[in-house]
């Protein structure tokens, strides 16, 4: 395996680095909910990617074919990118209520307000 030979291995961890460093240093939670669905994504890419098998077919038995993909991967990305939007409108309904609770979604100023009271 040549280095530019693994670019997908590449994206997904510069995904995940800008994902995480979003959560991270961000103090906005709207943008710390984009950052963890950055995140999110580059998990989702990275399984999909170790789930293809070079000159891989669908696992269906012909004649010939000698490599199968396994479509397990493929299956659970789909189970998680729907466990992943209820999760994120959920975030989003709690960033919502935060805000008409405390008149703001900076992280800062919440734990000012709180201190204050």
């Amino acid at each position: 395996m040549e280095f530019p030979g693994l670019y997908d291995y590449w994206i997904v961890v510069a995904l995940m680095m800008a994902g995480l460093y979003i959560v991270i240093a961000r103090r906005n939670l709207v943008k710390q909910m984009v950052g963890l669905g950055i995140f999110q994504s580059s998990v989702f890419i990275f399984y999909i990617a170790m789930g293809k098998v070079e000159g891989g077919t669908a696992p269906i038995l012909t004649e010939g074919a000698t490599a199968y993909s396994n479509p397990l991967p493929h299956v659970l990305i789909l189970t998680a990118i729907v466990v992943g939007v209820a999760t994120l409108a959920l975030g989003l309904a709690l960033i919502v209520r935060i805000n008409e609770a405390y008149g703001t979604i900076e992280e800062d100023e919440i734990h000012e307000k709180e201190a204050q009271q």
